[in-house]
């Protein structure tokens, strides 16, 4: 575990830098926390105030700080705030998160201690032409102060490379717990409906349900899902849609939503909507691999997604013609979740055969598993490189 040059009285400290404290990304570092501690290392986690990563990662056994990291404007500010920070928790490693805490990070650390960047979603992705320019400009100047970028596809790796981002590129794929995201008893699904509160008054029994987990905002695409809706109660009236998650969308969307679709609101707990589910959807605008696809095929539900970055990449290659659809086409989704909701005996066969693609390929344990490789790789070597050498 520990680099030949690291005295064997003192553990390995990687410090994991947030400015999101709820949703995938956090779902995805609380996940790296439980497994680094497990393994001996000393974890700290620096985040905003707020959310549900600090009580995660405190309860999985590491130091929580506090970083008021401020706009995303304000990088400098934040920058000057975690460099302190840094000094006060000493780590032998920095493993930032997310755009957002990526350009204060790096600008606080500025390569003299080995880097992670892991991007989560390029902050270039979804912004106007103007801001697409600025943002891969930004991106530039502080990948030299990056000794690994961690993407989550190579999807997301190939679009760094064609906003010519000189990075040392990694590619691990998210994983899920597949203790916790497991199958339940398919002869209980009624009961576990009626267990949501939900959904007491306003799914009929016996309902096809069909689940999208998301945060309600641009990027994860509601809009369209809703557009496509009405084509798919025109073929299966009495299907039913819950929106879970919460966000800056919510009043806009309720606003559109037509009949059958129930907004259940932030849940704490994910399982029992995957479980209660017949399929799961997510019609996201962009992504570098989202976590609730996985999540959803690890309690054996069949899923429809927009193929955007990551999607294809998260599915067995025969799976895809079944699961994926054009991002923003509302008519593309609506066939393809009428086509699975008509047919039980192939939404059975898909979702056992994305169980099982998820058990072999997306294990938390082995995401891990790769990112402690990545750790063990960098801390073999000086800490200080040099920017060239830190941009090859």
């Amino acid at each position: 575990m520990l680099p030949p040059d690291l005295p064997p009285q003192e553990r390995l400290t990687v410090l994991h830098v947030s400015r999101s404290v709820d949703g995938g990304l956090a779902h995805v570092v609380a996940g790296l926390v439980r497994s680094q501690v497990a393994a001996g290392l000393r974890v700290v986690v620096a985040a905003p105030p707020g959310g549900t990563l600090h009580a995660a990662a405190a309860t999985a056994g590491a130091e929580v700080v506090l970083w008021p990291a401020g706009a995303f404007a304000a990088a400098l500010s934040g920058a000057r705030r975690l460099a302190r920070l840094v000094r006060r928790t000493g780590p032998h490693l920095v493993h930032v998160h997310g755009a957002r805490a990526g350009a204060a990070a790096r600008l606080a650390v500025r390569g003299r201690i080995p880097t992670v960047y892991q991007p989560h979603c390029w902050p270039f992705e979804a912004a106007g032409a103007l801001t697409v320019r600025a943002g891969e400009a930004r991106e530039r100047r502080v990948v030299r102060c990056t000794h690994r970028v961690l993407c989550a596809s190579e999807a997301q790796r190939a679009r760094g490379t064609a906003a010519r981002l000189a990075g040392r590129w990694v590619v691990i794929t998210n994983g899920v717990d597949l203790r916790r995201f497991s199958p339940g008893d398919d002869d209980a699904r009624q009961e576990l409906r009626d267990a949501l509160p939900a959904l007491c008054d306003a799914v009929p029994a016996g309902a096809p349900l069909v689940v999208c987990v998301a945060r309600l905002c641009s990027q994860k695409g509601q809009s369209t899902l809703l557009r496509a809706w009405p084509k798919v109660t025109a073929a299966v009236p009495d299907a039913r849609l819950v929106l879970v998650g919460d966000g800056p969308d919510r009043v806009a969307l309720r606003r559109t939503a037509p009949p059958g679709v129930v907004f259940a609101g932030a849940a704490e707990t994910t399982v029992g909507w995957y479980r209660a589910a017949d399929l799961v959807v997510l019609p996201s605008r962009w992504e570098g691999m989202a976590l609730a696809p996985l999540e959803a095929m690890a309690c054996g539900r069949p899923v429809v997604l927009s193929d955007v970055g990551g999607a294809r990449e998260c599915l067995p290659p025969d799976a895809a013609d079944a699961c994926l659809v054009p991002p923003g086409d509302p008519a593309a989704l609506a066939g393809a979740l009428t086509t699975l909701l008509t047919d039980a005996e192939r939404r059975g066969a898909l979702g056992e055969r994305l169980r099982d693609h998820v058990r072999m390929a997306h294990d938390v344990q082995r995401t891990a598993g790769a990112v402690l490789n990545v750790y063990r790789e960098l801390l073999a070597v000086p800490p200080v490189l040099t920017a060239a050498r830190a941009g090859r």
